[in-house]
């Protein structure tokens, strides 16, 4: 049996697609590695690729694949369908157009690219060979997040006016959660941003297990969208590792109630309101996470008890859930937002659709993290959209 739920009725009757791993780089192993081990029926690692022979090696030998630095001779051996571009932060742009000019689908790290005229060429390539392109941005596909717009999309809440971002995640993670209680067509016009550094006092980075003085680089932008929506947008570089900036939020303020994600950390609860019947008093929304077992195990789905009477119950069900009781994958909330992508992708292979976010979702929220710190260049004008790639900036 595997993890994929009721996945597993639809795909069972078809081949699960071959993919390669297309880069070395930690994610690779430590993640996309086991996340393809665990859905058999939907893809199977074939082969693994690296700039290095001891890189590829090693990868190659971890995962149990044979292992190219030869990109054509892998695909020529091994006929991968996708590739999951996998790579030195620096050079997505550049191994992710090898990868579809070599005739596969891809799964892109984010961002999608560094320079918008680096996505526009991958975005090129892959039209003109008929190929799909998914981008793992997995934070809106978190379970937290996905009741949350599941109960937005139900109307509970009426239009969403205005969503921020509070240290929930850094550049295109955060302008992309921002973006996602809007609704992802919603139209940015407009983008004032200001970028600034500061010194801080002596402290324990986590993340580099150094302690002493550090700086700052704070990022704070207005996001101005048709029809007079608007995004905020706030970042500091030390959000993730840093006792002096704990905090992690993203809200929502709608026509018919607000949400706040409340917490330290990963540890945030979530408070969703609309407003008692005589309209006095916000009426709390309460989120359950089912699990598989009264102890615990898989999660099985997010259930938010709305106490309106028309829509008392919205679900959000785990589609990696198990198919039997404790044989399927305990997946924490970041492993079944990174599977969400790339079973997207799959989907768009198998039914030739459209991924659900896909490359003109991930180069506009990659397009306004670029504005906001172009704007601030300019001494916070504010910039209009879209930005010429042939003058960008940063």
């Amino acid at each position: 049996m595997t993890p994929g739920g009721t996945r597993t009725a639809m795909t069972q009757t078809q081949a699960p697609l071959r993919v390669a791993l297309i880069g070395t780089a930690r994610r690779s192993d430590y993640l996309y590695g086991p996340l393809i081990k665990a859905l058999p029926d939907d893809v199977q690692l074939v082969s693994v690729w690296g700039r290095s022979a001891d890189s590829a090696r090693k990868l190659g030998e971890s995962l149990g694949a044979p292992w190219y630095t030869d990109l054509d001779k892998l695909v020529r051996e091994t006929a991968p369908q996708i590739g999951i571009v996998s790579v030195n932060y620096g050079a997505n742009g550049q191994v992710g157009l090898m990868a579809v000019e070599a005739g596969l689908h891809v799964l892109l790290e984010t961002p999608i690219a560094h320079k918008l005229s680096e996505a526009d060429a991958i975005i090129a390539a892959a039209k003109q060979r008929g190929l799909a392109i998914e981008v793992a941005e997995q934070f809106h596909r978190r379970p937290f997040e996905q009741i949350k717009l599941k109960l937005i999309a139900s109307g509970l809440f009426g239009r969403v006016h205005t969503s921020f971002n509070d240290f929930a995640g850094h550049g295109y993670h955060g302008v992309s959660v921002m973006r996602s209680y809007l609704g992802f067509d919603a139209k940015p016009l407009q983008v004032t941003g200001a970028v600034r550094q500061y010194d801080l006092a002596s402290h324990w980075s986590r993340l580099g297990n150094t302690t002493g003085p550090r700086t700052e680089t704070q990022e704070h932008g207005m996001v101005e969208f048709e029809g007079g929506q608007l995004g905020i947008f706030h970042w500091t570089d030390i959000g993730y590792d840093s006792a002096l900036r704990w905090w992690r939020s993203s809200r929502f303020l709608a026509e018919k109630g607000m949400g706040i994600t409340v917490g330290m950390g990963l540890n945030v609860n979530e408070w969703l309101t609309l407003v008692t019947p005589d309209g006095e008093m916000p009426q709390f929304i309460t989120l359950e996470r089912r699990w598989e077992r009264v102890d615990g195990g898989a999660l099985i789905a997010m259930v938010a008890h709305t106490g309106d009477p028309n829509q008392p119950t919205i679900t959000w069900e785990n589609p990696f859930r198990p198919v039997k009781q404790g044989h399927g994958t305990q997946w924490h909330d970041d492993e079944i937002g990174v599977a969400g992508c790339l079973l997207s992708l799959v989907d768009a292979v198998r039914h030739n659709t459209a991924p659900t976010y896909g490359p003109y979702q991930a180069r506009l929220d990659q397009e306004i993290t670029l504005a906001i710190r172009q704007s601030s260049l300019e001494s916070g004008r504010p910039i209009k959209l879209p930005l010429d790639p042939a003058t960008q900036k940063i």
